[in-house]
């Protein structure tokens, strides 16, 4: 019986970015979650629970591999979970809320902490196009700041549509293999 290679995705972005959703869409199992009531009146206004240690999925790719989900909390106040969550990582999803521009500062934050601690490919995913309102993966890649050189993509996605999810899944998953075999 062949061993199941095990690859760490880490999904992270800022608050209400939908990290638990992108999870929760295309997890095998009952997503694993620590979510609490939300505490603050500012993100009680938003959503009623929030992530404060970790989501965990997985998802079976064939017979030789499975894909771990790792989500982050959203808030830089468990921001410690990050580096602990990154470490082992393959790959890091960073999600962001495409309706919600104020979180782009955050967001671009996220990709910094990532890059300067974990030298593994990482794509962006612009949630929620499904929304009125929504940035175009170009105005997000844009307001990010994201260059050229730093082969970050930018994907736009709903992360309650599973094909969505897998569409950022296996493209990071190409990058993982390419860089795999350089």
């Amino acid at each position: 019986m062949k061993e199941i290679k095990k690859i760490k995705i880490v999904i992270a972005g800022p608050f209400a970015a939908g990290k638990t959703q992108f999870i929760n869409t295309v997890s095998e199992i009952k997503t694993v979650s620590t979510e609490r009531k939300t505490s603050s009146s500012a993100e009680k206004g938003v959503k009623d629970y929030t992530t404060v240690a970790m989501d965990f999925g997985k998802i079976r790719i064939d017979d030789e591999h499975e894909l771990y989900l790792f989500g982050t909390p959203g808030q830089s106040r468990f921001d410690f979970m990050w580096e602990i969550l990154g470490e082992g990582a393959l790959g890091i999803i960073v999600l962001v809320d495409s309706t919600d521009p104020k979180t782009f500062h955050e967001a671009r934050r996220i990709i910094n902490f990532f890059q300067s601690r974990f030298p593994v490919p990482i794509v962006v995913g612009a949630n929620k196009q499904d929304l009125p309102n929504a940035w175009s993966a170009e105005d997000v890649a844009s307001a990010l700041d994201i260059s050229e050189d730093e082969g970050i993509p930018v994907i736009p996605l709903s992360a309650k549509n599973k094909e969505d999810v897998k569409k950022v899944l296996l493209t990071l998953l190409e990058i993982i293999k390419t860089t795999l075999q350089s």
